[in-house]
């Protein structure tokens, strides 16, 4: 039975075209720290009515909820890139997209163009005093904390070289506070760049590894000796795409009957690689080290989501798409062999864990998941996830609110003490609200919801600072 209606879920990928910065005013509940919280995700879906063919390819909007006082403050600005920029003044459609938009004019209007805009709209991350707003597939914007204003390309005193890009899924060491990325230039042999900035931002790259085969990664997972990636087993056919048939994500196919393949680098950049039944990842909860072997935790898809030409985002058939699942992989390094086993069945993504925990043995997990246990939909709840236990607890927002990634925001000694964020549109008011709800039992009431007075188009990541800015 669905738990939603699409006209509700439309809703939330219409553009947001204004910029904001305001008290939030009918806050239910109290505000159980102080910090901000940043959130990225596209902002704009449209240019004067002209869609983006995937909402992947969206303007990069900057959202800044600011806790203090026990009061919460809300901006949003977008990444004022050039290319930004220029589609604004001319008020179209300029430039490609990486997932479903093409110029206007048909294949001869695209034929050999590789310029692909950099969009700043996956994550945002406060680090070295440095507020980036990050896209995998160029370098970082820098923004300004005080008023989320565009600095401009970060590139830390020119160490991050032109052409090299930088990760939109670093993971921070919680023993010394230093952000790790990684970066790829794919090919027939790929490279992957691992790199670290440290808490005075300083950028220092620590190897880089040819890997053999195309590379689609979107997230790594992190040990103290380790860095783990999946390498997701895609083909890159880049010859519709020079043409100008098709965008560069509609060049990526599946191959059949290819195992995936688990890619481990120590720190000294030493690669072991390890086979295992094909699926694909965007996104990993954690790993950690238990004697010889590393347990890693990962959303799994059977198959890649393919990207079709004229298909409309919009309409699509959830009954078809396939769901994501989390999958647990036990690697073991003296034999060379993956075991997997399946530890949630029901649609979700966007893992998120308590940050002090990140390479370390874990009890938890939250996620972003379906109201219902079967079938695919949108995501209307959050679930806490107990690994020992197996038990589950769960906050549906259905059958009009939609949830996005989920943020833990630490608050005590033990793994769950700390509260879990999320921002949800609520179709009924067509507005979004921030949800605060309580890690120990996500299930229970909100500790406070923050209604804005306006809507967010769905977002992607983000992440929370003890700073405040107002």
């Amino acid at each position: 039975m669905a738990t939603f209606t699409r006209s509700d879920w439309q809703q939330g990928y219409k553009s947001q075209t204004r910029e904001y910065s305001y008290w939030i005013e009918g806050i239910e509940g109290i505000i159980p720290f102080e910090g901000t919280l940043f959130r990225n995700g596209p902002g704009l879906l449209d240019r004067n009515g002209q869609r983006y063919g995937h909402p992947f390819d969206g303007d990069g909007m900057v959202c800044r909820f600011s806790f203090v006082g026990g009061r919460g403050h809300f901006c949003n600005k977008f990444v004022r890139t050039p290319e930004f920029l220029a589609e604004e003044k001319e008020g179209k459609i300029l430039y490609r997209g990486v997932f479903g938009t093409q110029k206007p004019g048909g294949w001869w209007n695209n034929l050999f163009d590789r310029k692909l805009k950099n969009i700043a709209n996956t994550n945002i991350i406060y680090q070295g005093d440095k507020l980036l707003a990050l896209w995998e597939g160029g370098q970082p914007y820098r923004l300004d904390p005080v008023n989320l204003d565009t600095i401009g390309i970060e590139n830390f005193d020119r160490a991050l070289a032109p052409g090299q890009v930088f990760t939109a899924h670093p993971r921070r060491d919680p023993d010394n506070g230093d952000l790790w990325g990684f970066g790829v230039e794919p090919g027939l042999k790929s490279i992957i760049r691992l790199f670290t900035v440290n808490q005075e931002g300083v950028y220092q790259e620590r190897y880089q590894t040819k890997v053999p085969g195309f590379c689609f990664l979107h997230d790594f997972a992190y040990t103290t000796n380790y860095q783990v990636f999946a390498q997701n087993p895609i083909s890159f056919d880049p010859l519709p795409f020079l043409l100008g048939f098709k965008t560069a994500g509609m060049c990526l196919e599946l191959k059949p009957n290819t195992p995936s393949v688990i890619l481990v680098f120590d720190r000294s950049g030493k690669l072991e690689t390890y086979n295992t039944d094909p699926c694909f990842i965007f996104h990993h909860s954690n790993v950690y080290e238990e004697g010889k072997e590393l347990v890693l935790d990962s959303i799994c898809y059977g198959t890649y989501p393919k990207l079709e030409p004229n298909v409309d985002f919009l309409d699509v058939n959830f009954d078809r798409v396939v769901p994501g699942q989390l999958w647990r992989f036990r690697i073991d390094r003296s034999t060379g062999t993956v075991k997997r086993e399946i530890l949630l069945d029901r649609s979700c993504e966007f893992p998120s864990i308590n940050p002090h925990y990140i390479g370390k043995n874990y009890r938890y997990i939250y996620l972003g998941c379906t109201s219902e246990a079967q079938g695919n939909a949108p995501l209307q709840a959050i679930m806490k996830l107990d690994l020992v236990t197996g038990v589950q607890q769960i906050h549906s927002f259905a059958p009009r609110g939609f949830v996005s990634e989920p943020i833990f925001i630490p608050g005590g000694a033990r793994e769950d003490d700390g509260w879990v964020t999320t921002l949800v549109f609520n179709a009924e008011y067509n507005r979004s609200e921030l949800v605060i709800l309580d890690a120990h039992d996500v299930s229970a009431k909100p500790v406070a919801v923050l209604p804005l007075s306006h809507h967010i188009p769905y977002g992607l990541h983000g992440s929370f600072t003890t700073k405040v800015w107002v």
